[in-house]
Formats: structure tokens, sequence, C-alpha cells
């Protein structure tokens, strides 16, 4: 295993497992596809990017169907110099080690946990992380395995570096008929082929970039199962936005589809419910939690799955024999609790990258544009006394950034824009500066649905929101997104309101994905890391002056 040197390739990879990526080589693009199955970015500054392998990329590579050899074969096809070979033989070993331990259904013994290498199952046998999950030894290569550990077990075998492959199987459900509706709409061909990813595996996730359909992969699992189902989802409004898609692209009625919700408590073949209901506590126990057997589900989808809530990643370890489609726009988990994901939702099935999907014409291109601006001394002095723990609100709320945003809305007089932030009391000042409505967490969904709805038809030209607005909210027709303030340096919460104005436009044109920041403070330094998610998917970020662009001098605000 032999690492051939490429002259002039993009790629520079070390022995330390980190990869150095030339941005401006003509070749970087390419590479960066190849590299964006198995590799993580680090950082993405102007003109070298760094990613690192990681052994859930590799483990997450290996499940959707890429092997080490073809790892290895991009590594080599783009290094400018030799790779390391120690390097190729880990990166082959790790992968090798996804799939070595197998859960499967044993026809007489039920649920077990089959070894193809005998040593590696004696060796995790005797870890006492596994006590408990494990029951007697069948023969040299099987190990019974208690059946309501099914879940626990994998995530243990995945944090002892032995992850399992789960062949075992999952239960029918219960029988619903549901089939795509026939009216002139197709699905498109990478919505096809993460259903067939998705369904081949059984269980997992599809990543998709906001704006591509990720409902219709849903709804199309959905008609292949043909059994009830359970959609998890974010908030309210999210789930009447999945309801009215099923009724629009397949053969479900108004009466087969409920919604579990603070508002209303129905179960029906088809029940649609939110993480909040879910999580909500009475007397320190969760009282929602026994609709997860409430029917027998044949399908259980998780919408925006990198927000999934710690106490549902617990029940879901209830649910390994139930068919399980994970969706997001982005695996990244600010809580790292990736290994959770893989492990108790299922690995990667599809990832299509952003930029494939936007060359087919599905989303649209976007300019993503940072703003920096210059605080007044008072401001900047204000900053510089602050408790390190408030630093990033006092540098994110600069009331500085007030022109700049309106003048931002000017630069686009015809364009419907959303303005995006995360501290209320900032939100509330520019719903007034700018006399736009603000949508928030104490809006109600009545009053949130009539606005969206104004927004669509051109009645509303600018919204203010607030977290609210980082995920499932469908308003195809913004296409200018301000962000003002966030959650620190949420990779997740970038990819998120990047997407809310990816949605393709009638007549083609751009959408443009504003960030303004305040120079000289943590504010910056949190807006590169957000970035790094988005620059994996190939968005350069132009960083650009407010006086030099938004025309000197810019008002103060009193």
């Amino acid at each position: 295993m032999k690492g051939k040197r490429v002259t002039n390739g993009p790629l520079i990879v070390q022995s330390d497992k980190t990869l150095l990526l030339e941005v401006d080589h003509p070749d970087a693009q390419a590479c960066r596809m190849a590299i964006a199955p198995f590799a993580e970015l680090e950082r993405s500054p102007e003109h070298v990017h760094t990613y690192r392998l990681t052994p859930l990329g590799l483990w997450n590579s290996r499940a959707a169907g890429h092997d080490a050899e073809s790892v290895v074969d991009s590594l080599i096809k783009y290094s400018r110099y030799p790779v390391p070979h120690a390097l190729l033989v880990d990166v082959a070993e790790t992968m090798d080690r996804y799939g070595r331990l197998q859960l499967v259904n044993d026809p007489v013994h039920g649920l077990v946990l089959r070894g193809l290498d005998k040593i590696v199952l004696l060796e995790v046998s005797k870890s006492k992380k596994l006590a408990g999950m494990l029951g007697a030894r069948l023969d040299d290569e099987t190990i019974a395995v208690h059946g309501s550990e099914r879940g626990r077990l994998k995530q243990a075998l995945l944090k002892l570096g032995w992850p399992a492959e789960d062949l075992a199987g999952y239960v029918d459900g219960e029988s619903h008929e549901i089939s795509l509706a026939e009216d002139g709409w197709t699905l498109r061909s990478y919505q096809q082929e993460a259903v067939d990813g998705f369904w081949a595996g059984g269980s997992g996730v599809v990543v998709l970039p906001c704006g591509a359909g990720k409902t219709l992969v849903g709804a199309a699992a959905m008609a292949t199962a043909k059994a009830t189902t359970l959609i998890l989802v974010t908030n309210t409004v999210a789930g009447r936005q999945w309801k009215r898609e099923l009724i629009a692209r397949t053969n479900l009625t108004e009466d087969e589809i409920g919604e579990y919700s603070g508002e209303r408590k129905e179960i029906r073949p088809v029940t649609i419910a939110t993480y909040q209901v879910l999580t909500s506590r009475r007397g320190g126990a969760f009282t929602h939690l026994d609709l997860f057997g409430a029917r027998d589900w044949g399908l259980v989808i998780y919408d925006e799955v990198h927000l999934l809530p710690a106490p549902i990643f617990r029940f879901t370890a209830d649910l390994q024999a139930r068919r399980r489609l994970g969706l997001t726009a982005t695996l990244v988990r600010e809580d790292g609790r990736e290994g959770d994901v893989f492990s108790l939702i299922g690995p990667k099935r599809y990832d299509a990258p952003w930029k494939d999907i936007e060359a087919q014409g599905w989303i649209a291109p976007a300019e993503c544009v940072e703003v920096r601006v210059t605080l007044t001394d008072a401001e900047r002095m204000s900053y510089a006394v602050t408790e390190a723990e408030e630093r990033y609100r006092t540098a994110a709320t600069a009331r500085t950034k007030l022109p700049v945003v309106k003048a931002l809305l000017e630069k686009h007089p015809e364009e419907q824009i959303l303005v995006i932030g995360g501290f209320l009391d900032q939100l509330h000042e520019l719903g007034e500066y700018l006399d736009a409505p603000i949508v928030q967490g104490s809006t109600t969904n009545k009053e949130r649905e009539r606005l969206f709805d104004a927004f669509r038809a051109g009645e509303l030209r600018t919204l203010v929101l607030s977290k609210v607005g980082n995920f499932s909210i469908d308003l195809p027709e913004a296409a200018v997104a301000i962000q003002v303030s966030g959650t620190f340096g949420s990779r997740q919460e970038e990819a998120q309101r990047l997407g809310r104005v990816l949605r393709p436009k009638g007549d083609g044109r751009q959408a443009h994905f504003y960030t303004v920041v305040s120079r000289d403070t943590i504010d910056t330094e949190y807006a590169a890391h957000r970035q790094r998610f988005l620059a994996e998917q190939g968005y350069a970020y132009k960083i650009v002056d407010a006086d030099d662009v938004l025309g000197p001098p810019l008002p103060q605000v009193d």
C-alpha cells in the first residue's frame, strides 16, 4: 500500500491524520467532493482548509458503502506528496473494524452478537462496559444479547472501537396503505437514491441540504414501508408543514394524520409529534414518552435529527426493532453526540454535497458575505469591561449593526428578506428600527402561520426571526437572509440559516446570505467557527467592510 506522488495535487496528507487542501488549486473542488464522505473539516481560512480523519467519519463512510480501497485511492489521487504509509494502513484497519461484530437474529436464540473475528468477540465480552447487556455464550462465534439492550450495546461497542453492523432486521409494524400521489410529479434522482440507500440499510440518516426536499424523502420512505409512521419534528409549525406536504404528495387524508403537540394529542396511523412535547416533564417524569409504544409503528422519522434531544436518544435505544429514518442538512452536533446518532438512529446512508444539488438546479446558488462593522468608541469600551461570559452578547448585539442591516435591506429592494438573530432584545430593537414583524418563541402558532402566509404571498417583505427561524420553515420566496447574532459558534445553526434562502427561485436568481459581525471582538471568532460546515460544502465567504460596501459614512444610532 504505497502513496504515489501526484504532481502538484491540491491535498497534503499528514501522518497526524490532518489533510490540508489548497483552496485555489484547480482540482480543489473535485478533491473536496472526493474526501467529503470520510473527512471532517476543522478549519477553513482563505487559502488552506484543514480536514481530519476520524474513526467515526471512516465508519460512517464504510456503512454508506465506501470501502477502504476507495478512500485510499482518493487520498493518493489528490495528494501532492507521497501519502504516509502508516496512515494508509491505519485507514484500512480502522474501516475494517466496522462489521467484525454483527447483531443478527438467530431463529433459536433470538438476538445474538456474532463475531466474524472470534478474538474480538472474546475481547469485548470481557469488557465491564457491556455488563448486563450480554447473555450466555452460545459458541465461539456467538453470544446471546438481551433484546432490550440492542441500542445500548451498539453505543457501548462504538465507544470500545468495535462498531457492530446491525443485521438483526426490523418488525414490519402495523400495516397502513401509503402511496405517493400521481399528479405530475416524481422524485428527483437524488431523492430516490436517498430512499434506496436508507431502505437497503434498514435504518440510518439521510443528509440533504435545506430546500432539497427532505420531506419528500420521508414521504417516499413511508410509501415504501406502507406502515404506521411516527414523525418527530422540531415544532408545531414544522409539523403542520409536514402534514400539508403529506396530504399533497401522498394518498393520505387529513383524518389519517394526527398532531401530537402542546395544542393537540391525536394518535392516528401517521402521527406527527414535536420534540418539545415529548421532552416535557411533569413531576420530574417524561409524561408523553408512552407515545412511542402507543401503536405498533412500522417507521419512525426524526426530522432535523442533528437536534435530537437527549431524552429522545434514551428512548430511541428501545426502538431498535423499528425502522428509523433521520433527516438532516448536517450531522454536526455541537454536543459531540454524533456517535449516538450513528448507534441509535443508524449510520449515514446518503449524503449529497450541497454544491452538487445546486449544480443540478434543485437549490439556489448562494453568495455568502461577512460584513464587518467597526464599533463606536463607547461600544468598544463597553466590550472591554464586560465579563468574559457576556462578551459575545455585548459584541453581537452592538447597536452599530442596525444601520448596516437597514442598508442591506435597501440594497435588495425587490427581494423578500429574513433578519435572523439569537437575542430577543436585539430582535425587538431591529423590528422597531426596520418596522418589521417579529417571530419568536412566544409568538402563537396561529400568529406565526399568519405572518408566514403573508410573507409567502408577498404582502410582507421583511420578517425578523429568533431561533425559531433556524429550522423547518418553508419560505421559498426568501432570497436574502441577514444574520445579526447566533448561538455562539454553532455550525449546524449556520447551515440551517443559509438553508432558509436556498429553495430554488422561479427565475433562477441568486440567494444572498449576510452575516453582520463586530470587528476585533469574539463575534468574529465565533463567525469563523460557524462557517466551517458550509466551507466544507464549498461555500466561500467574502469578508467586506460595512463602510466600503454600504457607502460611508453610516449613521450612528442614538
